[in-house]
């Protein structure tokens, strides 16, 4: 029996636009959400997600299944952010702010839970700068995959699909990349026990 956003996607794609909406509606935060993670920046995330919807709107109808339209629409995503990269050359951050993320959860709701506690947000906002300088040497490939299984909660298929490589592949980056964050994090002095890893 077909879920609730594939029930969308048939009706969308026969050009039911209410239909269309609701699946935007529904997927619209977390792909901004990833946006926001990938470049650590609003405006970018914003426009990364409007792309991403708009050649959804497009290419609908082109999508065979609608089982791996989670993947696909992962895909477009990250293709948008990696062309943003490029174009931008600029310094890749990510504002690893809390390390348990509901798989709904908006990236702002780190940041609401500590205003009435500024030392404890000052030092979220440190931990947040350190680990974005430890992320920004990791390979692109290994910081995709890690978004995309520790934030995005992708299984290791959909993440295989997402980048067209296997899942031992995608089991393989994950593993090394978070091997290579931890060195990068005690070469700094800094106990990753208190981390999601």
């Amino acid at each position: 029996m077909p879920d609730q956003t594939e029930i969308l996607i048939l009706k969308a794609k026969k050009g039911d636009t209410i239909a269309f909406n609701k699946l935007v509606g529904g997927w619209y935060k977390r792909i901004y959400n990833f946006g926001y993670k990938y470049f650590s920046d609003h405006d970018q995330a914003m426009d990364i997600t409007q792309k991403t919807f708009i050649a959804i709107h497009k290419n609908l109808v082109r999508l065979e299944s609608p089982q791996k339209f989670k993947g696909w629409l992962y895909k477009i995503a990250l293709n948008y952010c990696r062309e943003e990269d490029r174009k931008q050359k600029k310094k890749w951050i990510l504002p690893f702010v809390n390390f348990k993320t509901e798989k709904e959860e908006f990236v702002f709701n780190a940041y609401e839970s500590d205003l009435d506690d500024p030392e404890k947000s000052f030092q979220k906002g440190e931990l947040a700068e350190l680990m974005a300088k430890a992320l920004g040497k990791l390979n692109s490939d290994q910081r995709a995959v890690i978004i995309m299984k520790e934030y995005e909660c992708l299984k290791f298929k959909e993440i295989a699909e997402v980048l067209n490589i296997s899942e031992n592949t995608v089991k393989s980056r994950l593993y090394y990349g978070l091997k290579s964050l931890k060195a990068i994090l005690n070469k700094w002095n800094i106990k990753h026990q208190c981390y999601y890893f």
